[in-house]
């Protein structure tokens, strides 16, 4: 299982990468591998603020669809164009051309709230 130790993690799965005052969201490879082949992503909220642990999209997988959550409470500024032609890029690279989201995060201290690489393994 790959869990890079540089990001950060939510409990809900997702990775967090800080660039700045910029958040840039995904989910992990162990939520990708759990889900299997995803066939769809669906974010309708760029350009919206969204409350940590708010819904901000979904993915529908052969065998399932999940909501994804806000890590941080922010606006989404850039959703990721690729995923519409292509969704196998998350199970493909689900820490690079599979990214989802990127946030400017609102609330700093949030990002304490995160988990690190290896709370995120002990949760798994």
């Amino acid at each position: 299982m790959n869990i890079p130790a540089e990001l950060k993690y939510s409990k809900d799965h997702e990775w967090i990468r800080i660039e700045g005052e910029i958040a840039v969201v995904g989910i992990t490879d162990f939520a990708q591998s759990e889900l299997g082949d995803i066939v769809f992503v669906d974010i309708q909220t760029e350009g919206e603020f969204l409350e940590k642990d708010e819904i901000f999209g979904a993915v529908e997988a052969v065998k399932t669809v999940a909501d994804l959550l806000m890590p941080l409470s922010g606006d989404i500024v850039e959703v990721n164009p690729e995923l519409e032609e292509a969704p196998e890029l998350v199970n493909e690279d689900p820490y690079g051309a599979g990214w989802m989201i990127k946030i400017k995060f609102s609330e700093p201290s949030e990002i304490d709230t995160l988990l690190s690489a290896k709370q995120y393994e002990e949760i798994i």
